[in-house]
């Protein structure tokens, strides 16, 4: 039986630090948004534009393409940097750290480092704008559009390929142990993960929010063990997997509450 450890460990790892360091920066992402929350209209716009940009990146040239992921990357990361240290002139470092390193040395070690960061990073920076109504609606309708484009269009597939082919920090790549294949998680599942444990630990506290991590990172392990010994898909809307772990984690967390 072929299992793997490692992306479901880094999974539960991401999820994790997501939860922790929102809990420790929360208060200047609250002061900086205002306490403003996103509406359930903002969430369906959301996931509508989303949706747009994996049709639109199908049939943008690859130079446009490049050009806008990675002036938005700059742009979050120095928004997130600046809100953390206000201090603007250490805010611009990682912006041309990002733009040095994709230029001139852009390994899979580094790609992946960048991924990590942005993985932690969007779940804390967009944290604070939802509340628990509109994380439900937001999980529910991107896991639509995830089925929609992987199964219905195919836009998904597609997106993906041409992004990672220009090499852009769109999912963690890395290597199943034991067994030593290349698989991938994108980016937008990774942000949901955080997300979703995130706003776990703010509804239920702490501990819910690291079972919840917990338990997507078992929900990630089972599917792989799925997918390598019955099956063999390209492309899988793996926000059903996340979602399937998040429900999962709230209903332990209920379940040991009601026992206490």
């Amino acid at each position: 039986m072929e299992f793997d450890i490692l992306l479901p460990t880094a999974v539960f790892f991401l999820t994790a630090v997501s939860v922790l360091l929102y809990q420790r920066f929360k208060e200047r992402f609250t002061s900086v948004f205002g306490g403003e929350k996103i509406t359930v209209r903002d969430a369906v716009l959301m996931v509508v534009f989303m949706g747009l940009m994996v049709t639109a990146i199908v049939f943008i040239p690859k130079r446009a393409v490049e050009v806008l992921f990675i002036s938005a990357y700059s742009y979050m990361m120095f928004s997130f940097t600046y809100i953390l240290l206000k201090k603007w002139y250490v805010a611009i470092l990682p912006p041309i750290l990002l733009i040095l390193f994709y230029t001139f040395y852009w390994e899979l070690l580094i790609f992946n480092i960048f991924v990590i960061v942005f993985a932690i990073m969007i779940p804390i920076y967009l944290g604070t704008l939802f509340s628990w109504k509109t994380t439900w609606i937001f999980a529910a309708l991107l896991t639509l559009m995830d089925v929609i484009q992987v199964y219905g269009t195919g836009f998904m597939g597609e997106s993906a390929t041409k992004m990672i082919e220009l090499k852009l920090p769109v999912a963690l790549l890395i290597y199943t142990f034991p067994g030593g294949k290349m698989i991938g998680l994108g980016l937008g599942d990774l942000f949901l993960a955080g997300l979703l444990a995130v706003q776990t630990a703010l509804k239920e506290g702490r501990k819910a929010g690291i079972l919840t991590a917990v338990m997507i990172g078992i929900a990630v392990f089972i599917f792989e063990v799925v997918l390598f010994n019955t099956m063999f898909v390209e492309f899988f809307p793996a926000t059903i997997v996340v979602v399937a772990g998040w429900i999962a984690g709230i209903g332990v967390t209920r379940l040991i509450h009601s026992k206490r």
